[in-house]
């Protein structure tokens, strides 16, 4: 197929995108201007669509001026804010990779204002909430209002709730001494089944279910214990599964909730430390929790809140982004958001905790390590940055700008280029660049920590790269752009011949699905590497399949479609995951 020629939008509507956080904005948009943000791969950007669980908080008290909404108003644009845009915006509205949504700036932009941005969205990364059709003409109307109110204050989550949440279904004495089913567990699959809070474990083999799992809602990651044994699942409502792949089937033998929002968890891997610990880092509370690792008992709760890394101010809700397990020291690495603060969590002494704090940059997002597994790199997306912490020596090794527009690599991509040696890759969600990083400061010291080469890709709204040590091909997925044909196929290069440019595969005809958008997101490589499975997520009432294709011929092998696959999202290979592969 040939390449496609990427849009170019951003630069007709640069003039007139305004953003939420721009208070000082003398007028609101007119109707036609904000109409063309429907068709801006930024302005499709969906967020994390995190949830919090339906906790009663009262309407706060009625101002002059301020539009009035009964308690079941009130309590209904809560939750669709917990549920739509707590995750850029922050629980408390004080923002982060979204604008600020204050009552100051809220109030200063006005309902009109807030309708328009709310219903057509901006390239600027705010989703057309009202013309996709995923919130009704009502609740664009709720929400204008609602943003004008003051925010709820939800209550903290320390270690009595975590310790009364926690369960353990299955007591390590009573679980399997071996292995009881004959599973090639090095090539199971956890599929996120994202709107039914479930998981599907799927063999890699046979590409048959083994099991559907209860879990949070919308899982964020799953993870793997160094062992290999264990699977630990963290949905975006904090709450912690923690699998035990020996059973036949596997099944969950603890859980526990670590709060009310989430998206990271990460078990111990460092040599003589294997499957010791767990750790879950929570948007809200703003905080990490280390656990132990066969039984998920919470042991250590610490609190992120803290000063901004340059402006020294007080943030009160500095979320937990990734995290990863050092294989160079007893350590967790934890990022924070919105202080941009690189967390060296020592588990040597859980009781005496050491702390080393790497400042970086802002909003800390998605990140993993290089194919040496020495350094980690990760998006500060606020500052279109990418910055590298050395996990050996822990520093700050570099802030790199990224050469793009909201860098978001998932756990990147690292390949061997033909000129410049080892490199790490990142996509983007604000624009089609996607950035080549030199990783190897020994063999290519020139070319380290540098982006050494940029590629075009099919447009905005990628999310993840995906490429395999067996493979000569990068893959980069664009499920959030706003055009179907794009957000239902993958771009492919050839590591060996990058010039050449990308072709297009249609993941979305190839699963056989002919309704909804049939999204394509977050290819994962079997373990010997030779295929690549991607999910087609369609919306819960729709069909949704993954796509098997053979990494050598680009050619689909296999489709996996099944009622019980219910909105695939992530996909996470037991072995490329305990191993840190990508």
């Amino acid at each position: 197929m040939t390449q496609r020629v990427r849009p170019t939008l951003y630069a007709m509507i640069a003039t007139i995108a305004l953003t939420l956080g721009a208070a000082q904005a003398a007028e609101a948009p007119k109707p036609e201007d904000l109409k063309k943000h429907e068709t801006t791969p930024g302005g499709k950007y969906v967020p994390s669509l995190d949830v919090l669980p339906g906790e009663e908080l009262e309407a706060p008290g009625q101002k002059p001026g301020v539009p009035t909404m009964t308690g079941e108003e009130f309590t209904r644009a809560k939750q669709i804010y917990f549920e739509r845009c707590a995750g850029c915006h922050g629980v408390l509205r004080k923002g982060a990779t979204g604008k600020a949504l204050t009552t100051d700036i809220t109030k200063e932009l006005g309902y009109d204002y807030l309708h328009s941005f709310i219903n057509y969205g901006s390239p600027g990364g705010m989703p057309n909430w009202g013309t996709s059709g995923d919130i009704g003409t009502d609740d664009v109307d709720l929400m204008a209002r609602y943003l004008l109110n003051e925010p709820p204050q939800p209550p903290e989550y320390g270690l009595p709730e975590i310790t009364e949440s926690w369960k353990v279904l299955v007591p390590v004495a009573d679980r399997p001494t071996s292995q009881e089913n004959d599973l090639d567990l090095d090539n199971l699959f956890s599929v996120t089944l994202r709107d039914s809070g479930q998981v599907a474990l799927i063999d890699g083999g046979s590409k048959e279910i083994v099991t559907v799992l209860e879990t949070g809602y919308a899982v964020h990651i799953s993870r793997v214990s160094a062992s290999g044994r264990y699977l630990f699942t963290i949905g975006r409502d904090a709450k912690i599964n923690l699998i035990d792949l020996w059973m036949n089937p596997p099944a969950t033998v603890a859980e526990i909730k670590i709060g009310m929002e989430a998206r990271s968890v990460e078990t111990s891997k460092m040599e003589g430390w294997e499957d010791k610990f767990a750790i879950g880092g929570s948007y809200w509370p703003p905080q990490y929790v280390i656990m132990d690792g066969a039984t998920l008992e919470p042991v250590k709760v610490v609190s992120t809140r803290g000063m901004i890394y340059d402006t020294q101010e007080y943030h009160p809700e500095p979320r937990v982004a990734s995290i990863v397990a050092s294989h160079y020291n007893p350590e967790f690495i934890v990022t924070v958001k919105e202080t941009g603060h690189i967390l060296m969590v020592n588990y040597e002494d859980v009781k005496n905790l050491k702390v080393t704090a790497i400042e970086a940059e802002r909003f800390l997002h998605d990140g993993g390590f290089d194919s040496s597994g020495r350094y980690f790199l990760v998006a500060a997306n606020a500052r279109d940055k990418v910055a590298v912490v050395d996990t050996k020596d822990n520093k700050l090794v570099a802030l790199i700008e990224s050469g793009g527009i909201k860098p978001h690599p998932g756990r990147g991509a690292n390949i061997v280029h033909p000129e410049f040696g080892p490199v790490w890759v990142t996509s983007h969600l604000g624009d089609e660049i996607v950035s080549l990083i030199g990783t190897d400061p020994d063999g290519h010291p020139e070319n380290a920590w540098k982006v050494v080469q940029t590629l075009e890709g099919q447009g905005g709204g990628s999310l993840f790269v995906k490429t395999h040590p067996n493979s000569k091909n990068l893959y980069v997925d664009t499920p959030l752009n706003p055009e179907p044909e794009l957000a239902s196929s993958v771009a492919v290069w050839n590591v060996d011949d990058l010039e050449a440019g990308y072709e297009v595969l249609p993941i979305g005809e190839w699963s056989g699905i002919t309704e909804g958008v049939r999204r394509v997101v977050q290819g994962e490589y079997n373990k010997e590497g030779t295929e690549i499975w991607f999910s087609v997520w369609n919306s819960k009432d729709q069909e949704s399949a993954i796509v098997v294709v053979d990494d050598k011929t680009r050619q689909p092998v296999a489709v996996i479609r099944d009622e019980r696959l219910i909105t695939p999202t992530g996909k996470f290979n037991v072995f490329n995951t305990r191993n840190d592969v990508y």
